[in-house]
C-alpha cells in the first residue's frame, strides 16, 4: 500500500490531475484516525474528524502543489496542517468569545498533547510553544509534531527524519518535558 500511495504521488508530480483523486480512498482512513486522535478529548467540539480532515485537505492543496517523498512524509505534513486548522478554529473561537460573537465554547472542550489534557483555548498556548521549540530545534519540532499531532509512532517518525526509533524516543521524552516547561504544565 505504501508504495501504491507514493506511485501516485509520483504520478501526480508528472502531471496527472486524476492521481489525487485516487489517492484519497488510500490515505482517507489514516487521516480519519488522525483527525479523530486531535479531537478525541473535546466533548462538544464543533469541528468533526471528516470536516478537519476535508479543511486540511483543501489548505494543502489549494495553493502550490506540494512534493511528497512518500506516504510518511504525507501524513507528516498533513499533520501539520491539521495542526494549524484546529489552531485557527481555536483562535476563531477565541476571538469570537472575546468580541461577543454567538459561538459557544464548552469549558469541558479538552484537547491531549503528551498525556496531559488542554482546554480548547490552551491549544493555541501548545501551538505557541511548538514553534518556540521549531525556533530552537526544528527537527525536536518537527518529530514532536508527526508523533503527537500526526500520530505517528517512533518507528514511522524514524523513518522520515532518517534516525532510529530510539532516538526519535528520546526526543519525544526531551520535547515533552520542555513543551510542558512552557505551557506551565
Amino acid at each position: 500500500m505504501a508504495t501504491e500511495i507514493t506511485g501516485l504521488f509520483e504520478c501526480w508530480r508528472q502531471g496527472d490531475t486524476k492521481a489525487l483523486d485516487r489517492l484519497m480512498p488510500q490515505v482517507y482512513s489514516e487521516l480519519r484516525r488522525i483527525a479523530q486522535g486531535f479531537l478525541r478529548n473535546q466533548p462538544g467540539h464543533t469541528l468533526q474528524p471528516t470536516a478537519l480532515v476535508h479543511e486540511a485537505w483543501v489548505k494543502l492543496f489549494q495553493s502550490a502543489e506540494p512534493k511528497f517523498a512518500d506516504r510518511a512524509h504525507f501524513l507528516a505534513v498533513m499533520s501539520r496542517v491539521m495542526r494549524q486548522v484546529l489552531v485557527d478554529h481555536a483562535r476563531g473561537a477565541s476571538a469570537a468569545k472575546r468580541w461577543g460573537g454567538q459561538k459557544r465554547v464548552p469549558l469541558e472542550a479538552t484537547v491531549e498533547f503528551a498525556g496531559e489534557r488542554f482546554g480548547q483555548l490552551q491549544v493555541i498556548e501548545v501551538d505557541r510553544a511548538l514553534q518556540a521549540l521549531a525556533r530552537e530545534d526544528f527537527s525536536l519540532a518537527q518529530i514532536v509534531e508527526m508523533h503527537y499531532f500526526g500520530g505517528m509512532t517512533a518507528e514511522e517518525v524514524g523513518a522520515v527524519v532518517d534516525r532510529s526509533s530510539e532516538a526519535v524516543r528520546h526526543d519525544i521524552r526531551l520535547a515533552r518535558a520542555w513543551l510542558r516547561r512552557q505551557v506551565g504544565g
